[in-house]
């Protein structure tokens, strides 16, 4: 195997964070894009869960959580200086992620997909998801970034939730009252590194071969 085979899916944001963090270390990977409805058995067989994204970096490694791909390939080369070595940042940067993973995306859920949660009204989904923009606007609007004048793991990390809670109503996102949120997600969309790890790719299927990305 001459690089970490990469198993991704272009929409899905967990994808898009594990991308981001190894096109900023440079690693090269074999991109394997793959069609969720139609899932192939290579994936299947090396991940239980057969959810992506999911990469292979050896026979005898197999890193099958996002968060856990970021830091992997943060930890082989960090340029941009993502990973902080204060305490208090640390401490930060993990209640920041922790909270949109386990609070925050399944309010996104319920946001984007109302239909299939009639309990309650896609506003008051949005209005749950708030509660996070609200946390996000008041720090952006004390520094640039969230954790301070340069992006880190953080931003990284959440900026694909945001990304897709802005694309279910994006005349509501538009006019809504989170200005420094707004500026925040329209630098890193258009900044160079996400454009680059949103390149469209056929889907992969086991006679072709992999497409080699940095």
């Amino acid at each position: 195997m001459n690089y970490p085979i990469f198993y991704s899916f272009r929409r899905c944001p967990y994808a898009i964070r594990a991308r981001l963090a190894l096109r900023a270390s440079g690693i090269q990977v074999a991109l394997r894009e793959v069609v969720l409805a139609d899932k192939p058995a290579a994936l299947r067989l090396i991940s239980p869960k057969a959810t992506v994204p999911v990469l292979v970096v050896s026979q005898q490694q197999v890193i099958d959580e996002s968060l856990e791909i970021m830091y992997w390939a943060l930890r082989q080369h960090d340029p941009q200086g993502w990973l902080s070595g204060d305490a208090a940042l640390i401490a930060e940067c993990d209640r920041l992620i922790a909270f949109n993973d386990t609070q925050f995306k399944p309010q996104l859920d319920r946001y984007k997909y109302a239909d299939r949660f009639p309990q309650q009204s896609m506003e008051v989904y949005r209005a749950e998801g708030e509660v996070f923009l609200t946390q996000l606007e008041a720090k952006l609007a004390v520094t640039s970034y969230l954790l301070g004048d340069h992006p880190t793991l953080a931003d990284m990390a959440i900026v694909p939730f945001i990304r897709q809670f802005s694309s279910v109503d994006s005349d509501w996102f538009a006019q809504c009252p989170y200005p420094a949120l707004q500026a925040w997600l329209n630098k890193l969309l258009h900044a160079p590194l996400f454009i680059s790890v949103m390149t469209k790719y056929h889907k992969w299927n086991a006679m072709d071969g992999s497409v080699i990305v940095c």
